[in-house]
């Protein structure tokens, strides 16, 4: 991926093990190089491919970011292969890679709903931050000057937004930025406690704009938006509540670019001091929608490459659809999705 090409920006979702998905975008972007990356902006899981990115293309541009992508999830699958969070005999013989019918997923999901992890982690033991201080060098991310770059937490106090950039971020950011309060304390960056940035940011756009050269912004999108039928049991229950809720923040975002890019183009604002966002989506829910909730918890590595290959398949077919199109029109349609039709892509 060369400065040649068109610029973009890149919004990561959150989303688990899933953000194995957008690993599988980002892997083939780098490998076509038709895009260039001017900025980045994160949450969670996406928050962590966005500081592998970063580190990998500092030290060896494209090439150097697909092999820090590969190494980081290479070190999640590795990291739990004797975790008794895992898949069934039977769902391995089936091809089910969700963990709905593993004890063990049932027994966490009872406990956390009973006790908070100050009672059931009093010592705040956090294997996650420990893989990614391992498998991530900050110094190197903070370095990066091929593209902006912006991680979002949720301040617990105040209910915001908190967008942390590119010079400043540690391990701590990032792990804030992926604070499931229901399963870790809240991390807390100069006594303020921050929770998973999904709440209020996944990923959040503003601070791209004007940041990064362009006005194209890409959202690699993993949780769901339409979900077809009301859910019955308590487990889909809170798996639907999650999803509307780690979106919530995304599509006000998307409301209001929508909201302003009619004003502009009705000449109710001027284009001096506002500019049309051009918004394109990368998502595959036809694919990853079956695949439930619980399989966000599954980092099995047959999982995390299957996801990837999907990311690279759903990426190269968007790519060759609407190359021509960035740079020059959004190719998602912001009105059709908010008049409750669903995103369309534009010819």
């Amino acid at each position: 991926m060369s400065k040649t090409g068109k610029p973009i920006n890149l919004a990561l979702q959150g989303g688990g093990a899933h953000g194995a998905f957008s690993w599988g975008v980002l892997d083939y972007l780098l490998e076509d190089g038709r895009l260039h990356i001017a900025g980045v902006s994160g949450t969670s899981a996406g928050a962590m491919n966005a500081v592998a990115l970063a580190d990998g293309f500092t030290r060896a541009g494209p090439d150097g970011a697909r092999a820090a992508l590969d190494h980081f999830w290479r070190s999640m699958s590795g990291s739990v292969k004797h975790s008794p969070m895992q898949r069934t005999p039977l769902d391995r013989l089936t091809g089910n890679w969700g963990l709905e019918n593993n004890p063990f997923y049932h027994f966490m999901n009872a406990l956390t709903g009973v006790a908070s992890p100050y009672q059931l982690n009093p010592m705040n033991i956090n294997p996650l931050r420990d893989l990614v201080e391992e498998s991530i060098d900050f110094e190197m991310v903070r370095k990066c000057t091929a593209f902006e770059l912006f991680v979002s937490a949720t301040n617990v106090e105040t209910g915001r937004v908190k967008v942390f950039a590119r010079e400043e971020l540690t391990a701590d950011m990032v792990m804030a930025s992926a604070c499931l309060p229901q399963m870790y304390q809240a991390v807390e960056i100069d006594g303020v406690p921050y929770w998973d940035g999904g709440y209020m940011g996944n990923p959040s756009l503003f601070p791209l704009y004007g940041k990064t050269g362009t006005d194209d912004i890409v959202v690699i999108q993993i949780n769901p938006i339409e979900r077809k039928g009301a859910p019955r049991s308590a487990q889909e229950i809170q798996n639907r509540l999650n999803e509307i809720s780690f979106n919530a923040s995304l599509l006000k975002e998307l409301r209001a670019i929508d909201f302003v890019d009619r004003l502009i183009a009705q000449d109710k604002l001027s284009t001096d001091h506002y500019r049309p966002v051009k918004v394109h989506l990368i998502e595959n829910e036809a694919a990853l929608k079956p695949m439930g909730a619980s399989s966000k918890m599954n980092v099995e590595w047959a999982f995390l490459t299957r996801l990837r290959d999907i990311g690279r398949e759903t990426a190269a077919a968007w790519l060759d659809a609407n190359y021509d199109h960035v740079g020059v029109k959004s190719t998602v349609d912001l009105r059709a999705m908010f008049q409750g039709i669903g995103a369309e892509h534009q010819g």
